[in-house]
């Protein structure tokens, strides 16, 4: 074996034993083996979406991202869990869907041991840790650790509600608000209280429930002092003093 083709094999392994990352990203101090790699990274923060939808006009910063948007125009999704028939137009789609059944978490964070379903839910968390919050909204520029985080806060500066109950047409600016809200018509109550088992739809209302069994009363009035269980007693309380200071 020549010198030249043993330098390209010992080139080609050295990701597995540690490779060099000599190109920094000067935002946020990530390092890269390849430039390209940088390159891709940089349209994070720049937020540059070359690749472009022909169909809807989407744009996406990688190729592959809009490849697999591609997808979801086709009526096509052959690929069905066997579980419980849903069905996706991606094979790796599908194998994410499936961890859900089978309970399988691959993606470890090496901080904390919290494990994920998907490499980019694991990618997301660790930027807890990192502190990178890469998504910027360039109305108030507050930022934010996912992309979709980032979308949902620009809806508060666009007015848009695209999230519509097929029930009251109802309009939410997050998707997680419209399937709270919807369980106002379904009944589904699925916080239980584990001392007199009352049912809620709603985790605060749960916990709030939960301070008539433990005597918490954690709302102060800044006036007099008086304390209350629930925001809202406290709310209408301020109001006897704001008579009182009319008055006067």
């Amino acid at each position: 074996m020549s010198v030249l083709v043993l330098q390209i094999i010992l080139h080609e392994l050295q990701p597995l034993f540690g490779e060099e990352r000599p190109y920094f990203c000067g935002v946020c101090n990530k390092s890269f083996s390849r430039q390209s790699n940088l390159k891709t990274h940089l349209r994070i923060h720049s937020n540059e979406k070359p690749f472009c939808c022909d169909v809807c006009n989407k744009s996406f910063s990688q190729l592959s991202n809009l490849k697999t948007h591609r997808g979801t125009h086709s009526d096509e999704r052959p690929f069905c869990c066997d579980v419980c028939n849903k069905s996706f137009s991606h094979h790796c789609t599908l194998k994410t869907h499936q961890r859900i059944h089978s309970g399988e978490r691959p993606f470890c964070c090496d901080v904390c041991s919290k494990s994920f379903t998907a490499q980019g839910n694991l990618k997301a968390h660790q930027r807890i840790h990192s502190g990178e919050r890469p998504f910027c909204c360039d109305v108030c520029r507050k930022s934010f650790i996912q992309q979709a985080n980032l979308k949902a806060h620009q809806r508060i500066h666009s007015g848009e509600k695209p999230f519509c109950c097929d029930v009251c047409n109802k309009t939410f600016n997050r998707k997680v608000n419209l399937k709270t809200h919807q369980r106002i018509h379904s009944k589904y109550r699925p916080f239980y209280c584990d001392v007199c088992n009352k049912s809620f739809n709603q985790q605060c209302n749960l916990s709030a429930h939960i301070r008539t069994h433990t005597g918490e009363r954690p709302f102060f009035c800044d006036m007099c002092y008086l304390s209350f269980s629930h925001n809202c007693s406290l709310k209408r309380h301020l109001l006897t003093h704001s008579d009182i200071c009319s008055k006067s």
